[in-house]
């Protein structure tokens, strides 16, 4: 059967997912919005010889058009390849909410989708997973499902508090939905503001206990970690230096997602990092020169600052780099 995401150039995350676990790293998942961003992802993931996870959130595909996403993926794998590398990428949807924006991406050449049923009753979860498995393995798809909720904030995700994964449900719902990846929650969450720390506290340990166990449960399947953002601390105070307010902003400590990304974690999701970079140096230029209007002034600076961020990601936080 035809497969749409081979127009595009990606590829799916089965071989992808396979080395990570047997290298004991993780593969970068970065969300991008516009084409700066994804020039950077590709700049850095080339420069670094990282393979990468072109991730789209519902929002981002609204905001930038489904069919000009296709294009700008298929031409970042063309930007690559004309680089001299040869890294695998992914194109991804990121928290798909229903079954028919699932097949839409997957018949637009998204070569993975997510299907986000972790808010629903587990049977209902089980259900939907299914489907939108039954329906992406015809194309070669891969399919991320999700167990356990996240809190906080990412466009349409909203969640006020956190349900941790239950081992005990793993192994049913893989067998059952056939999913090629797990989403689990332990500790991590959405958006700047991943916890609320009390004078002199710092963020909590992940619950590393209930991924070892999931492990236990799942021996050798590829595990999910949504929420990875670190929220770094120097593009926080850059933004609330320029005109920003985003006191108390605080992300996953780069430490602990380093121990996460040498277990059966091979996917890490960074979004608000990426957004962070880029409005803290579009800030920066902006209030040091006003009367600039040339976008490329400051859409330029922004791109060249997360180029490097990406490159320390892959090196020093998720293994990912020299792999290819």
């Amino acid at each position: 059967m035809k497969k749409p995401y081979e127009e595009v150039g990606v590829v799916n995350t089965k071989e992808v997912f396979k080395k990570a676990m047997a290298g004991g790293y993780a593969v970068p998942a970065y969300n991008f919005n516009n084409m700066e961003q994804l020039q950077a992802i590709i700049f850095g993931c080339v420069e670094s010889k990282s393979p990468v996870i072109l991730q789209v959130s519902k929002g981002a595909r609204e905001y930038a058009n489904q069919t000009l996403l296709r294009y700008m993926a298929m031409g970042a794998v063309k930007m690559a390849r004309e680089m001299g590398s040869n890294i695998p990428i992914t194109l991804h949807l990121d928290h798909g909410d229903s079954f028919d924006l699932c097949k839409s991406c997957i018949e637009l050449g998204f070569s993975s989708v997510m299907i986000d049923g972790s808010h629903l009753p587990y049977e209902e979860n089980v259900k939907v997973t299914k489907q939108v498995v039954d329906y992406a393995h015809q194309f070669d798809a891969s399919v991320e499902g999700e167990l356990g909720r996240l809190a906080g904030i990412e466009e349409h995700v909203v969640a006020e508090k956190s349900s941790y994964t239950d081992p005990n449900e793993v192994q049913d719902f893989v067998k059952r939905t056939g999913v090629d990846s797990l989403a689990i929650s332990i500790g991590t969450s959405h958006g700047a503001y991943k916890f609320k720390p009390k004078p002199g506290e710092t963020f909590p340990p992940l619950r590393f206990d209930i991924l070892h166990e999931v492990e236990k449960k799942l021996p050798g399947f590829p595990i999910v970690l949504h929420g990875a953002s670190s929220v770094l601390p120097k593009y926080v105070a850059m933004i609330n230096q320029y005109g920003g307010k985003l006191e108390g902003a605080m992300g996953v400590p780069e430490e602990q997602l380093r121990e996460a990304a040498k277990s059966a974690v091979c996917k890490v999701n960074i979004d608000t990092d990426g957004r962070m970079v880029v409005t803290a140096i579009i800030r920066k230029c902006l209030m040091e020169s006003p009367k600039e209007f040339d976008p490329r002034k400051y859409l330029g600076p922004a791109r060249k600052e997360l180029v490097e961020v990406i490159k320390q990601k892959n090196a020093n936080v998720l293994g990912s780099s020299n792999r290819y």
